[in-house]
């Protein structure tokens, strides 16, 4: 199951959706559309908004600029990966912590 954990400025995405074999795995593929197309935007407004980190296994977001452009597409792709969730709720699953 792919988790994506949310706390204050942080965003950290780790695990595998287990939805098909590697490669053809729909779910994951979405998720990695929705969070790279994310921080390519917001890094193309600003490069110094977010710091991010993706190694093999897990996808980590720092928000160091809390500006109403990088809050509008954090915002859009927190509720992406909710939307994903809805229809794949064994696959993935998105916990935010207020």
């Amino acid at each position: 199951m792919i988790k994506v954990d949310i706390r204050d400025n942080h965003i950290k995405i780790y695990g595998h959706a287990m939805f098909d074999e590697y490669g053809k795995d729909i779910v994951c593929a979405s998720v990695s559309s929705i969070a790279i197309t994310t921080i390519n935007g917001i890094l193309r407004l600003d490069n110094e908004a977010i710091k991010y980190k993706l190694t093999k296994d897990e996808l980590s977001i720092e928000i160091l600029k809390n500006n109403s452009t990088t809050e509008k597409l954090i915002l859009n792709m927190i509720s992406l990966l909710k939307d994903l969730e809805k229809d794949y709720g064994k696959n993935i699953q998105v916990n935010e912590e207020v």
